[in-house]
């Protein structure tokens, strides 16, 4: 039997296995860069971010409420509770009228009747007030446990619109206040003709030139948006130029004239001052005939 034959063995030295790469080191982003400039360690950066997101979390709960309309159903729970209570509209109380209707304000008053206190809507009873013409202002206030309170500034009349066949109330500044009356017609100047209303203060004004005049003027008119002729209660018209001061020397020109030479109830139809250079005059068609007194003012209709 034959012995089996040892291999032979090799004894070269092994090559030792290749060392194993370090993986390649990640350059951090700019966020992380610029996380590392602040001078905040990484534990308070990240506290700070948990309260900013709690603080996102409970406002976005709390926009869904409100979205809801949970904060107004509580809001109305409350009011209701205070009118339960008594503090209620039961009453109002008007100050400071004299012209205007009381019954018209006590009525848009009274619509917020029985409403809690908490829930009377103050400004959109103002704005009902305030399309009265005699209304200037109104505060509307709440006095409890029971009353509204209405404080009244009312217009002050200035003079008489006639317009499109109808006479209305204006203050100075024009504003139309209500219809005139033909059967008690206040003692005020009359405008008439299309945008005298926006005159009056100029009209007071150019009266202040010939204040001898005033009692004995009928109506003034204004003409093309320009100017005025000035209508006296003898039948006279005076016919000014334009421009305020122009009109105010021409006026009180007149005024001396009249008063030298008695120029009202004589027979004159117009006067003319629109040149400054002189005055033109016309008489009426018939020598000694009388001037027809002028048209009495129209019956007073709606005013628009």
């Amino acid at each position: 039997m034959k012995a089996a034959r040892a291999r032979p063995v090799d004894r070269r030295p092994r090559a030792a296995p290749p060392a194993k790469r370090a993986p390649a080191r990640r350059k951090p982003s700019i966020v992380a860069r610029a996380i590392e400039q602040i001078p905040v360690s990484r534990e308070t950066l990240r506290a700070a971010g948990n309260w900013t997101l709690g603080i996102a979390i409970t406002g976005a709960i709390v926009a869904g409420l409100v979205a809801m309309g949970l904060p107004q159903m509580i809001g109305l729970m409350i009011a209701d509770g205070i009118g339960d209570a008594g503090f209620k509209v039961r009453n109002v109380e008007i100050l400071n009228r004299r012209q205007v209707d009381s019954g018209y304000v006590y009525d848009i008053a009274m619509r917020q009747q029985a409403r809690p206190m908490p829930l009377v809507d103050l400004e959109g009873t103002r704005a009902e007030l305030m399309k009265m013409g005699w209304i200037a202002d109104a505060r509307v206030s709440r006095r409890l446990p029971d009353t509204l309170v209405v404080d009244i500034v009312e217009r002050v009349p200035a003079a008489i619109w006639q317009y499109q066949h109808r006479l209305a109330l204006i203050d100075k500044d024009g504003v139309v206040i209500g219809p005139v009356d033909d059967r008690a017609m206040p003692d005020l100047p009359v405008v008439v003709g299309p945008g005298a209303n926006r005159r009056a203060t100029q009209l007071a004004q150019l009266m202040a030139a010939a204040p001898s005049l005033k009692p004995l003027i009928t109506a003034a008119s204004w003409q093309g948006d320009r100017r005025w002729d000035i209508i006296f209660q003898s039948g006279e018209k005076v016919m000014l130029p334009e421009g305020d001061q122009e009109a105010a020397k021409a006026l009180a020109f007149f005024a001396q004239e009249d008063r030298r030479a008695g120029m009202l109830g004589k027979g004159l139809v117009s006067i003319d001052l629109r040149d400054p250079s002189r005055m033109v005059a016309r008489m009426s068609r018939e020598p000694g005939s009388r001037i027809e007194a002028p048209a009495p003012p129209l019956s007073a209709k709606s005013v628009t």
